[in-house]
């Protein structure tokens, strides 16, 4: 199936309305522990020094990987339907790193902040194909990030809510190789 016979598809777009909480399905567990961990994240339970080092790191991770959707957004390589979900993945991050950002600040420390400049193989972006498989490696960089962080928190909650990110980004991850015409989860488990 082409990617754009992939945006256009019934199922596919049911899908994705779902998965953005537009439907009036039932929610998923999934959907369920990332409300409860934005609850936990948004009142910054008592944690450690360490809790908020994890929080930070994953906040850079999250700054980063918006700079890098806004690279796809102005590359002019993507087409409109892709560049729609691109922009809503970018939305996604926006609000984990708001989260993240207030988090670290109720538990006391200071967020790190966006860098000025971000090193991305911009020479090697030469079609919509390679944005997406940029965006791709990425997001699977994310999932690894957040299934190391999950069991090292102090705070329990917050790795429940670690885990509910993780599987936004596991769920953009998928997106974005069935894209590319790969296997959207190539293996039974995440390493």
């Amino acid at each position: 199936m082409s990617f754009m016979s992939f945006v256009h598809d019934p199922y596919t777009r049911h899908a994705r309305r779902a998965f953005l909480g537009q439907s009036g399905l039932l929610l998923s567990g999934a959907a369920v522990a990332l409300m409860a961990g934005r609850d936990v994240l948004a009142k910054g339970q008592a944690t450690g020094d360490s809790d908020a080092r994890i929080l930070n790191t994953a906040l850079g991770a999250e700054l980063e990987a918006i700079a890098a959707y806004q690279l796809g957004a102005e590359s002019g390589l993507l087409e409109k339907p892709v560049l729609d979900l691109a922009l809503v993945f970018q939305g996604h991050h926006k609000e984990h790193a708001d989260l993240l950002a207030k988090t670290i600040q109720t538990l006391g420390g200071k967020p790190v902040d966006a860098k000025e400049k971000y090193t991305f193989p911009v020479e090697t972006l030469k079609s919509q194909a390679d944005v997406l498989k940029f965006a791709a490696m990425l997001e699977k960089g994310a999932v690894s990030a957040y299934l190391g962080a999950v069991p090292v928190f102090d705070n329990r909650d917050l790795s429940k809510a670690a885990a509910s990110i993780l599987g936004d980004e596991a769920m953009h991850w998928a997106v974005l190789r069935h894209a590319v015409g790969e296997p959207p989860v190539p293996s039974a488990f995440m390493s």
